[in-house]
């Protein structure tokens, strides 16, 4: 299923290093660069929206008004940026409908993280089967594939590749593995993540991927 992110933010800079991101996760993109046309692409794409980024800040018509005006047409998830970083914006953008608010400079890999939270939570951008290369992944049956042929994993190397996986491209620490894939109770060693990596890699590594060491934060899996 195709995901569509709304994007409303009238500086360009941002508007556009954003959507790069959300591209590189395979989203498709829409832009406005004002409140005006968000609400005017919203109303034409209408269901196909899967997701709303919206400026606060922005001529026309700001993002509260576009939040409201979206609320009353759809409970798809929204978050709110803003350069104003105090507890009464964010009251006013939560009073508006809005489920996410991040404060600019933002981390673009900590907004797509919200934003792939947003979409799970919402029943959208759950785990599916995966595709790239000669490397395919059958999520309802927990087989992985290289060339046709399974390959066999353990439930934890499964449920590890998955994630990383389903957020490709980003750079991953042992901390959010640790968390995500064991529990946020974990207190071994993280360097049990090592060790389940260097299995993976030795499972596929006649695969066209790349699961990508970055050096002093964790790992990232590369298409």
């Amino acid at each position: 299923m195709e995901i569509t992110v709304l994007i409303a933010e009238d500086e360009e800079n941002i508007r556009k290093l954003v959507a790069s991101y959300l591209t590189r996760e395979g989203y498709r993109v829409i832009q406005a660069k004002d409140g005006q046309e968000a609400v005017e692409y919203f109303e034409d794409l209408g269901d196909s929206v899967s997701l709303v980024v919206l400026d606060i800040m922005m001529p026309r018509m700001d993002g509260y008004e576009v939040c409201r005006k979206i609320r009353e047409l759809s409970d798809v998830p929204v978050v709110m940026l803003t350069a104003r970083d105090t507890e009464y914006d964010e009251i006013n953008g939560f009073a508006y409908g809005a489920d996410e608010y991040i404060s600019k400079p933002f981390s673009p890999a900590i907004l797509i993280a919200r934003i792939k939270n947003l979409l799970r939570r919402s029943g959208q951008g759950q785990a599916e089967d995966y595709k790239m290369g000669n490397l395919e992944i059958r999520y309802q049956e927990r087989m992985v594939l290289v060339d046709g042929k399974p390959i066999i994993l353990t439930p934890r190397e499964f449920d590890l590749l998955c994630y990383l996986v389903q957020n490709r491209n980003i750079a991953l620490s042992r901390e959010q593995i640790l968390t995500r894939v064991w529990d946020a109770d974990y207190d071994g060693d993280d360097r049990t993540v090592d060790t389940h990596i260097k299995c993976l890699r030795a499972k596929l590594k006649d695969a066209q991927v790349r699961i990508a060491t970055v050096r002093k934060v964790g790992y990232k899996f590369e298409v």
